[in-house]
């Protein structure tokens, strides 16, 4: 997938996860460390939020009320909007089947929970 980086923007970010105290955490986390980071707590909600705010990256879990992340990962992707974001799956899914459904999906990393924080940032800095 390619990535459009802006100069002189703040990396957004998009957490989509139905834990709200594990994305609110991490969202918190993430703007300390400079991102402009969004979170949203379910498949469908994710996605209105993604086309809204365009992100750079998106970290979605697997397991999402409404939508699963795979679902979610494939309607990004054929969305003109949110098509070239990149796509880290966060889940407690790690065996290769899961990996696999993900980058079928549109998913270019995937990140076992609980993310380690060193890992996800070394991902995130790739578009600063």
């Amino acid at each position: 997938m390619s990535y459009t980086y802006r100069p002189g923007a703040r990396v957004r970010v998009l957490i989509i996860d139905d834990n709200r105290d594990g994305a609110d955490s991490l969202r918190l986390v993430l703007e300390l460390h400079g991102f402009e980071a969004h979170a949203a707590y379910s498949g469908p909600e994710g996605i209105s939020a993604a086309l809204e705010l365009a992100p750079d990256f998106v970290l979605c879990d697997i397991g999402l009320p409404g939508l699963n992340g795979y679902e979610v990962a494939a309607a990004l992707r054929r969305h003109s909007t949110t098509a070239g974001a990149r796509l880290i799956a966060l889940s407690a899914y790690n065996a290769d089947e899961a990996q696999t459904r993900g980058r079928q999906a549109g998913f270019e990393h995937h990140i076992v929970k609980p993310a380690d924080p060193d890992a996800l940032l070394g991902l995130l800095g790739e578009g600063r």
